[in-house]
């Protein structure tokens, strides 16, 4: 069992996370069908194709990304943990700063989803 776990959403509206209870912050997981290791560098790849996504932390079963937005240079952490048992990727994605975010981290996670689709 991996250690590592996602830290809970803030009550701020400016995060999604797959282990959220409320539904203002809960987002679907990915799930997978091809080995962690493949599913993993499958969601790396999709992840270096979006802008400004910088990894910062990698280990076996987890990934954290830094996405800078663009006009204002804001920080938003992502991160990913794979839990092959139940062959699960949960993921948070969140603002450092402020209280809203206009949507910006669901859309950012529905587009990976997108884009990850039949990869896994």
């Amino acid at each position: 069992m991996n250690p590592r776990a996602l830290a809970p959403c803030p009550s701020s509206p400016n995060c999604v996370s797959t282990q959220a209870p409320d539904k203002d912050h809960a987002i679907a997981p990915f799930h997978y069908r091809k080995s962690r290791a493949e599913a993993k560098e499958a969601l790396k790849e999709v992840i270096r194709s979006l802008p400004r996504m910088q990894l910062v932390e990698e280990d076996e079963a987890y990934l954290h990304y830094e996405s800078t937005s663009l006009l204002l240079r804001f920080v938003d952490d992502v991160e990913f943990l794979f839990d092959d048992e139940t062959k699960t990727i949960h993921f948070r994605s969140a603002s450092r700063t402020g209280y809203g975010d206009l949507g910006v981290n669901r859309k950012r996670m529905e587009q990976v989803g997108a884009l990850v689709g039949g990869k896994l």
